[in-house]
């Protein structure tokens, strides 16, 4: 674990190469898990403002969902998560001719009619950030379904932090980042060294 500022970032974010296959995985993190994508504070809000550009773009299932619970709804953790479909499909997700989710939220603010891509731990994803009374924990979250993520990584020779840049500048700033790329050049320094390559 590395510290930076209030932060304790775990060492995978510089150590694992990552670069999402969206053509194989089809975005199934926008579909699996057992709950909706984490809520920072003020976003239930932001999505909410966001609804009368998207809703043409949601599911029928969706919208009903949205009309009975709203936006959110707290997990079984207390936290406020995005509401879901069936257990599965947050609401905000679409689907392509090729069969692939894709974030309606994300689709309209490229189209530049709002100005909230989407919440802050969908594009972090795979970090997770857990909040402490004292310091924030930024780790890299593993799961089965971005093994393609993890092959495309190693093939690009690009690790976590890297992929996530503009997420990670959103969440912490500029300042931040460059301190990650001064620890990212001390690791790499060290892996040499010691003649060890990256996963």
């Amino acid at each position: 674990m590395i510290q930076i500022e209030d932060k304790i970032v775990s060492q995978d974010l510089f150590d694992v190469l990552f670069v999402c296959d969206y053509d194989t995985c089809k975005g199934e993190c926008c579909v699996e898990g057992d709950s909706g994508a984490p809520l920072e504070e003020g976003e239930a809000e932001q999505l909410r403002q966001c609804l009368p550009h998207v809703r043409h773009l949601l599911s029928p299932a969706a919208l009903k969902i949205i009309e009975e619970q709203g936006v959110s709804y707290l997990d079984e953790d207390g936290d406020e998560v995005t509401s879901i479909v069936n257990g599965r499909d947050c609401v905000f997700t679409t689907y392509d001719e090729q069969g692939r989710c894709a974030c309606a939220l994300e689709k309209v603010y490229g189209e530049g009619k709002t100005d909230f891509i989407k919440p802050i731990s969908c594009q972090l994803y795979p970090v997770r950030l857990t909040k402490y009374p004292t310091f924030t924990a930024v780790n890299y979250h593993k799961w089965s379904i971005c093994k393609c993520a993890l092959k495309l990584g190693r093939k690009l020779q690009v690790p976590v932090y890297q992929f996530l840049r503009a997420p990670l500048v959103r969440a912490f700033g500029e300042e931040f980042y460059t301190q990650l790329e001064e620890v990212a050049a001390l690791l790499k320094a060290e892996r040499e060294e010691a003649g060890v390559s990256q996963s």
